[in-house]
C-alpha cells in the first residue's frame, strides 16, 4: 500500500504576464518506509510539489492521497500525519529551543506536558539535547537545520518532507544530518520524500529517485539503476543526461529501472 500516491498533480500560477505552469502533472508513488529522492533542476516544479502535498498549495488539478488521507477532501488529515521542514526553516529568534519544540508540539494539539517531554526526547535523539534553553539565534547553521528536522517530527508523522535540508551546511554538518535521517526510518518506520541538489546526498540517502523537469516526470529509479541505464559511473552524469543539460555517453545502452 503507498503511503503518497499522486495522479496528474498539477499547479498553475497567474502572474501579469499571463498563467505559469509549475507542474504539469506529476504521477508518483512513495512506498511505506522508503527514502525517495526529488531531483530536478531550478524551476523544475520540486518545492511546488512538495508544498501541495503538505497542503501549503492546493492543486489546480489533479488528486493525491498521503498517508491514506485524501489531499483535497481532508487536508487537516493530511497535516495531521505529516512533517514539512522547508528550504529556509522558520525559527523565531526571540524563542529558546525548548520553547520552539514545545510551541510546535502544542500546535499539533499536544498536552503541554506532553510537548515538554516530546521537546526532550527529540533533542535527545537528534543529539542537542544540552541546547535547549539556548535562544535559535546562538545555534550554529548545523544545530538550526537539526532543530528544523526536530520540529517537523514534533507530533511522530508517517510522512517527512525535507526540501533541500542541508542547505549551506559544510560536509560534517551534512553528514551529520544523512545519518539523523536514516536513523528516523529505521527507528520508527518514517518514510521521507527529501528534495536535494546534492546529488551525492540523493546517492547516499534514497532507495529510489524521482527526476522532475518543466514541471513532469522524466526518469525515476534506484541511483544504481537510473546510471546503469544511461551508462554513467556517477549520478551526476545521468542526472545531466536524463535532463539534456549534458552529454549522454557514447556507450550507453537501456537498462530497465
Amino acid at each position: 500500500m503507498p503511503v503518497i500516491s499522486t495522479a496528474g498533480l498539477a499547479r498553475t500560477f497567474q502572474t501579469g504576464r499571463g498563467p505559469v505552469e509549475a507542474v504539469r502533472g506529476i504521477d508518483l508513488t512513495v512506498r511505506t518506509g522508503e527514502i525517495l529522492g526529488l531531483l530536478g533542476p531550478n524551476g523544475a516544479g520540486k518545492t511546488t510539489t512538495l508544498r501541495m502535498l503538505t497542503t501549503l498549495l492546493r492543486p489546480t488539478s489533479g488528486a493525491a492521497t498521503v498517508a491514506g488521507r485524501d489531499l483535497l477532501r481532508d487536508p487537516a488529515g493530511v497535516r495531521e500525519r505529516c512533517g514539512y521542514v522547508a528550504q529556509s526553516g522558520g525559527l523565531d529568534p526571540q524563542m529558546s529551543v525548548r520553547e520552539e519544540l514545545v510551541t510546535q508540539g502544542r500546535l499539533y494539539r499536544l498536552p503541554h506536558s506532553r510537548a515538554r517531554e516530546r521537546a526532550e526526547e527529540l533533542a535527545a535523539e537528534l543529539g542537542f539535547a544540552d541546547l535547549l534553553d539556548r535562544r535559535t539565534t546562538a545555534l550554529s547553521g548545523g544545530q538550526r537545520r537539526r532543530l528544523d528536522l526536530a520540529m517537523g517530527l514534533a507530533h511522530r508523522p508517517d510522512v517527512l518532507f525535507l526540501d533541500e535540508p542541508t542547505t549551506g551546511l559544510d560536509p560534517a554538518g551534512r553528514a551529520d544530518l544523512w545519518d539523523v535521517v536514516r536513523r528516523v526510518r529505521a527507528e520508527h518506520g518514517t518514510t521521507v520524500v527529501l528534495s536535494t541538489h546534492y546529488l551525492d546526498e540523493a546517492d547516499a540517502l534514497a532507495d529510489r529517485l524521482v527526476i522532475v523537469d518543466e514541471g513532469v516526470v522524466t526518469a525515476e529509479g534506484s541511483p544504481a539503476a537510473l546510471k546503469a541505464r544511461h551508462g554513467c559511473a556517477t549520478l551526476q552524469d545521468a542526472f545531466l543526461a536524463i535532463t539534456g543539460r549534458g552529454p549522454a555517453p557514447a556507450d550507453s545502452a537501456p537498462v530497465a529501472v
